[in-house]
């Protein structure tokens, strides 16, 4: 009898047969936005994110189970984890804990799907126990160096303070909003105040190599990108990227240093609203192909 249905596993790309120890990268799903200010429902991202994924042609092979370009073993994807809601420090322990049990030990690449901004000081910590020379590339409208907000150092609005709290170094790309606070941190940091390039446009890549080490964390905040392009973000700041200058800087770069991890945060699905969660589902796929190229 002729078989008259599929099955498509749900995770990204839909690939039929997953393996742990052939993978190179490994996929997190962190749905947590407890510091979430302005815009809320990054929790639900990475489930957007995934669904969306199984539906791109260039990625899925729906009657091979695989991704296109790509060997998909090279991929896996984990089950969602689940953080402490006590508070912020202990959902960032646990953070960095899973990071660190589930996927650094064993040799594999994290590329986390978040979630708001914050998760990647949990991520970050885990990393920076195998890479002393991390550094940290980030896409982003804000710098996220406010010392707090609304009375937690561990927000969405502080998650480079803390980093560079770490002497992490950072490159910030897409910036276009500061307050005066910043304004004199980075003041009294001329060398960070050095490390951003602002919107719109996108820095020489040889440029922005030259300020990052060898191993290198990519962290995206979807608001890096205009708003005319991706909507569902937390704070939308408009002047932002577009799509095709943004995968070519990540391409160039990513062949000139180590991307050792990278995330895609601040994702708010809207309901009925499919685009912005495909155009993140097919960032995290290029940001694949950027690692696997190097």
């Amino acid at each position: 009898m002729r078989k008259l249905y599929e099955q498509w596993p749900f995770n990204f790309g839909a690939i039929h047969e997953q393996d742990f120890k052939k993978a190179k990268i490994v996929i997190a799903q962190i749905p947590y936005d407890a510091t979430s200010s302005y815009g809320t429902g990054q929790r639900n991202a990475p489930f957007a994110i995934i669904n969306a994924s199984r539906y791109i042609d260039e990625l899925l092979d729906a009657h091979e189970g695989k991704l296109m370009g790509l060997d998909p073993m090279d991929v896996f994807t984990l089950d969602e984890i689940v953080v402490s809601r006590n508070s912020v420090p202990e959902a960032m322990a646990g953070i960095e804990q899973a990071i660190e049990k589930e996927i650094v030990s064993k040799n594999k690449k994290p590329l986390v799907l978040g979630g708001e901004h914050s998760i990647t000081f949990g991520v970050v910590k885990a990393l920076k126990k195998k890479y002393k020379d991390l550094s940290i590339l980030q896409f982003d409208a804000h710098t996220d160096l406010m010392d707090e907000y609304e009375g937690s150092k561990f927000s969405h609005a502080s998650v480079m303070r803390r980093i560079l709290d770490l002497k992490i170094p950072a490159v910030q790309i897409g910036i276009r909003n500061m307050n005066t606070e910043i304004e004199k941190y980075l003041a009294k940091n001329p060398k960070q105040e050095k490390n951003i390039y602002f919107a719109p446009g996108l820095p020489d890549a040889d440029d922005v190599a030259g300020k990052l080490t060898k191993n290198v964390y990519l962290t995206f905040d979807l608001d890096a990108l205009d708003p005319s392009i991706m909507p569902a973000v937390g704070t939308a700041e408009p002047g932002g990227l577009f799509w095709n200058e943004t995968i070519e800087a990540i391409s160039k770069i990513s062949k000139k240093v180590n991307i050792v991890g990278a995330d895609v945060v601040e994702l708010c699905p809207i309901p009925g609203f499919e685009a912005p969660n495909f155009l993140s589902a097919k960032l995290v796929y290029e940001i694949i192909k950027a690692i696997l190229a190097k």
